[in-house]
Formats: C-alpha cells, sequence, structure tokens
C-alpha cells in the first residue's frame, strides 16, 4: 500500500499545545501511522458524515477524513471525547 500524505487543519496544532507531551507523543505516533495506513483495524467511520473516520487514543480522539485520489489524510481535530463530536 502506498503512503499517504499528512495535512493537519491550523485547528489541530491548537488543539495539541493544551495537552501534556506525553499525550501528545501517543496522538502524534497515531497520526504518522494514519500516513502508511489511513484505515487501521481500529478506525470508525463516523455516522452522519461521508468522509469522516475517527481513531481512539486514549481520552483524545484523533477525527481525519480520508482522499483516496490525491493520496492525502487530513486531520481535522484532536480533541477530548467529550468534545470530540461537537461541530463534526
Amino acid at each position: 500500500m502506498a503512503s499517504y500524505k499528512l495535512s493537519l487543519k491550523p485547528s489541530v496544532e491548537k488543539d495539541l499545545r493544551s495537552l501534556s507531551k506525553k499525550s501528545v507523543a501517543r496522538i502524534w505516533s497515531q497520526i504518522a501511522a494514519l500516513a502508511k495506513n489511513p484505515l487501521p483495524k481500529n478506525s470508525v467511520k463516523l455516522s452522519g458524515s461521508e468522509q469522516l473516520y475517527r481513531v481512539r487514543v486514549g481520552d483524545y480522539r484523533v477525527i481525519y477524513s480520508v482522499d483516496n485520489q490525491t493520496g492525502e489524510v487530513i486531520v481535522q481535530h484532536v480533541r477530548h471525547r467529550r468534545e470530540a463530536y461537537r461541530d463534526v
């Protein structure tokens, strides 16, 4: 399987700034793994959306979309589980 290009929305950097370094390291390793396999076994397609998926990383959720035509994974949000699905 070919490697995908990773893109982060500017809001993702803001989301990550407020987290501990340990959490950011775990989340970043999961995001990097999405470049190799954009639909890992633990990903779930979000209902009510055509292209959004989520991956759990502890208490946090990485919400992203996959564009197979351009070979790009776009990370939309990284949020705590209680806030992850607002405004999606």
